[in-house]
């Protein structure tokens, strides 16, 4: 049997609420379609359907690179 252990400085959610946080707010964006399903406002030619995913495919890599510091951080003890 393994005994309950109790990690000094771990008790602090924050981190892991801004990971789930980073980590869910893609896939909201992108599967909420009647938001992003128009042709206005448009982005240099480019109808809002279209610039509105793209921008997503680098707000993405970028919020999981946030989200795995987080963790990374939470998980050295808050160094």
């Amino acid at each position: 049997m393994v005994a309950h252990q109790t990690w000094q400085g771990r008790s602090r959610p924050l981190p892991k609420v801004v990971a789930a946080a980073c980590l869910l707010a893609p896939f909201v964006a992108l599967l909420w379609v009647p938001f992003y399903a128009s042709k206005s406002p448009g982005l240099f030619g480019a109808p809002y359907f279209y610039w509105y995913q793209f921008m997503w495919a680098f707000l993405t890599p970028a919020l999981m690179a946030v989200a795995c510091l987080a963790l990374h951080r939470w998980n050295r003890g808050g160094e």
